[in-house]
């Protein structure tokens, strides 16, 4: 117990025995595919469009990605897909993680070049939300589709577990 109060005292100023508590840390994003704090990540930057209820991302992939020459390994062009899907949950406010996942390769996905995901709810059935996302290149053609099953979960009964553990060491 002293080892827990001696760490608390050194994360927060204590006063009289009462913690004083300043504005809280901003959470940083170190998700692979979107987070702006992941230096190694992807930090693809999505819109969401409420009229057509669609997430679109406009990027282009440089030679870190590489696959086959000059285009996109197939596991980026996956994470790219999970990553659009993923943020079509958004719309319903839930967070959701992803149970399956269908990917189709249709042409390759060239680098340096300009590119669009797009992504949209398929249907939604109790916590399970079934998404579509497509890349495509600037003429339009789509390079890769992809349907995806997620579930939505609560996450502080998820991650409670990890959070009691963190407290406690």
């Amino acid at each position: 117990m002293l080892k827990f109060l001696l760490t608390q005292m050194a994360k927060r100023k204590i006063s009289h025995g009462h913690a004083i508590i300043g504005k809280p840390k901003p959470r940083k994003n170190h998700f692979f595919g979107c987070g702006h704090d992941n230096p190694q990540g992807m930090r693809l930057k999505f819109s969401l469009d409420e009229e057509s209820r669609k997430a679109i991302c406009r990027f282009k992939l440089s030679r870190k990605y590489t696959g086959p020459p000059g285009h996109a390994h197939g596991g980026i062009i996956a994470t790219i897909l999970d990553e659009a899907m993923g943020k079509v949950n958004k719309f319903r406010n839930v967070l959701a993680l992803t149970g399956s996942m269908e990917i189709k390769y249709l042409k390759p996905v060239p680098l340096g070049q300009p590119l669009t995901v797009t992504s949209s709810e398929q249907s939604v059935d109790g916590r399970r939300h079934v998404n579509m996302a497509e890349i495509s290149n600037a003429k339009g053609e789509v390079l890769a589709r992809s349907t995806g099953t997620f579930i939505a979960i609560d996450p502080e009964k998820m991650f409670a577990a990890r959070a009691n553990n963190q407290a406690a060491g």
